[in-house]
């Protein structure tokens, strides 16, 4: 769906994006990451043909952009940098104009395909007030709306709960979710690791304009070897595991084990209750800090 070939931008001695080689695969959720400032941004706008590369390939959708975006476009949801409108008109006749002013869709099922959008966004019962009295959370709202008009074969989304309160956050993460199992390809570019986390099954990495990594969540969130347990009886489970504990808080413990199932026969046949045993999984934010260098600005822990 998206292929990128050592794709550069600079902006005269700055190197906005550096060498990256993306790959983004029909039915992904991809989560494309980094701190503010990393390139992130340049990268969606030249993947949409709003920025041209210094050098390296674009493919999006099996076409080569900028060359035929043209061609592309029409399949392809888009929100980058917040939302797009005039101000003065009601959010209706944004979408009228935005409809109008691409292919597809045609004049006949505008206003039915107009209103299924405002639904799907939590939108459907906004009155004909203009834009420009929107709340931000609306207003991304509105771009989402927008970007769902022609039921795109790719979403691409920059910061899209930008402005949402967590209802709203969840209520998008649940539209995207389901888009995605109706056969819509979802990249989103983000700096909330939890709101990645929850949504993606593919993550992208990209620290001071380079790609540093890109791999599934689920591989990327191994266990690491250690297990987590809940116990009342933490003084006599630290001495059945000598040698293994690792830490104690309280009643948590952090064991050195590979398999929780054995461990707890272990814990409880030495008498042991064990209130909860699980493997312990690293996090997404684990992971970024670990391939992300010192002095890049900060990520965001949650929507």
């Amino acid at each position: 769906m998206i292929v990128t070939r050592a794709l550069t931008k600079r902006y005269g001695t700055t190197v906005a994006v550096d060498a990256v080689d993306l790959a983004v695969r029909e039915g992904d959720r991809y989560g494309f990451l980094g701190p503010n400032g990393s390139g992130k941004t340049t990268l969606v706008r030249m993947l949409l043909g709003l920025v041209y590369a210094t050098s390296g390939e674009i493919e999006v959708l099996g076409k080569p952009v900028p060359k035929r975006v043209a061609e592309v476009l029409p399949d392809v949801g888009a929100l980058v940098e917040g939302p797009a409108a005039y101000p003065h008109l009601s959010g209706r006749r944004n979408l009228a104009l935005l409809d109008a002013a691409g292919r597809g869709g045609g004049r006949r099922t505008r206003r039915r395909r107009i209103e299924e959008a405002l639904d799907r966004v939590g939108l459907g019962g906004v009155d004909r007030r203009p834009v420009k009295a929107y709340s931000l959370g609306m207003r991304q709202r509105l771009g989402l709306a927008g970007a769902l008009l022609r039921q795109p074969r790719l979403l691409v989304l920059d910061e899209p709960t930008n402005g949402l309160d967590p209802q709203g956050i969840k209520e998008i993460r649940e539209l995207l979710a389901e888009l995605n199992r109706a056969g819509t390809t979802v990249f989103l570019s983000s700096h909330l690791l939890a709101e990645v986390e929850q949504l993606c099954t593919r993550v992208g990495v990209v620290d001071r304009g380079r790609l540093v990594l890109e791999e599934e969540l689920a591989t990327l969130r191994a266990a690491t070897g250690r297990v987590l347990v809940g116990t009342p009886d933490a003084a006599a489970a630290a001495t059945v595991l000598d040698g293994q504990l690792e830490s104690r808080d309280g009643d948590r413990l952090v064991i050195r084990h590979g398999d929780p199932a054995a461990l707890n026969a272990l814990l409880v046949g030495a008498g042991v209750r064990v209130r909860s045993i699980q493997a312990e999984q690293r996090t997404l934010e684990q992971v970024v800090l670990d391939v992300t260098g010192p002095g890049s600005d900060r990520f965001g822990a949650a929507g």
